[in-house]
Protein backbone atom coordinates (compact mmCIF):
# COMPACT_ATOMS: atom_id res chain seq x y z
CA UNK A 1 0.00 0.00 0.00
CA UNK A 2 1.00 3.30 -0.49
CA UNK A 3 1.12 6.74 1.14
CA UNK A 4 -2.11 7.82 -0.01
CA UNK A 5 -4.32 4.52 0.41
CA UNK A 6 -3.16 4.83 4.10
CA UNK A 7 -4.61 7.85 4.47
CA UNK A 8 -7.75 7.15 2.50
CA UNK A 9 -8.13 4.13 5.05
CA UNK A 10 -6.66 6.04 8.42
CA UNK A 11 -9.48 8.57 7.18
CA UNK A 12 -12.57 6.32 6.71
CA UNK A 13 -11.60 4.55 10.17
CA UNK A 14 -11.94 7.97 11.67
CA UNK A 15 -15.31 8.63 9.82
CA UNK A 16 -16.54 5.33 11.48
CA UNK A 17 -15.56 5.91 14.95
CA UNK A 18 -16.54 9.57 14.67
CA UNK A 19 -20.38 9.12 13.30
CA UNK A 20 -20.41 5.98 16.09
CA UNK A 21 -19.61 8.16 18.82
CA UNK A 22 -21.88 11.48 17.83
CA UNK A 23 -24.93 9.01 17.59
CA UNK A 24 -23.82 7.83 20.95
CA UNK A 25 -23.05 10.62 23.16
CA UNK A 26 -26.13 13.09 21.37
CA UNK A 27 -28.16 9.72 21.41
CA UNK A 28 -29.52 9.95 17.89
CA UNK A 29 -29.26 7.18 15.34
CA UNK A 30 -26.38 6.58 12.75
CA UNK A 31 -28.54 8.30 10.22
CA UNK A 32 -28.97 11.68 11.99
CA UNK A 33 -25.19 11.53 13.39
CA UNK A 34 -24.06 10.69 9.46
CA UNK A 35 -26.23 13.84 8.47
CA UNK A 36 -24.66 15.97 11.44
CA UNK A 37 -21.29 15.01 10.41
CA UNK A 38 -21.64 15.12 6.51
CA UNK A 39 -23.55 18.41 6.66
CA UNK A 40 -20.26 20.06 8.54
CA UNK A 41 -17.56 22.09 7.90
CA UNK A 42 -15.48 20.09 9.65
CA UNK A 43 -16.02 16.66 7.23
CA UNK A 44 -14.83 19.56 4.83
CA UNK A 45 -11.40 20.11 6.58
CA UNK A 46 -10.66 16.21 7.37
CA UNK A 47 -11.45 15.52 3.92
CA UNK A 48 -9.15 18.23 2.29
CA UNK A 49 -6.15 17.31 4.76
CA UNK A 50 -6.68 21.42 6.32
CA UNK A 51 -5.37 22.39 9.53
CA UNK A 52 -4.25 19.02 10.51
CA UNK A 53 -7.83 17.88 11.38
CA UNK A 54 -7.63 14.36 10.21
CA UNK A 55 -5.24 13.94 13.41
CA UNK A 56 -7.01 14.73 15.90
CA UNK A 57 -9.14 12.19 18.12
CA UNK A 58 -12.51 11.19 17.29
CA UNK A 59 -13.72 12.31 20.51
CA UNK A 60 -11.44 16.20 20.28
CA UNK A 61 -13.17 15.89 17.14
CA UNK A 62 -16.78 15.61 17.98
CA UNK A 63 -16.21 18.20 20.54
CA UNK A 64 -14.78 20.55 17.90
CA UNK A 65 -17.71 19.80 15.70
CA UNK A 66 -20.56 20.83 18.72
CA UNK A 67 -18.16 23.59 20.04
CA UNK A 68 -18.36 25.06 16.67
CA UNK A 69 -21.28 23.96 14.26
CA UNK A 70 -24.40 23.28 17.44
CA UNK A 71 -26.94 24.25 15.04
CA UNK A 72 -26.19 21.31 13.41
CA UNK A 73 -27.53 19.32 16.48
CA UNK A 74 -30.38 21.64 16.82
CA UNK A 75 -32.38 19.53 13.97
Amino acid sequence: MDDKVLEQVYQESLEERLISYLAKENNVSLEKAMAIYYGSKLSNKINQGKEGMQYLDYKVLADILKETEPELFEK
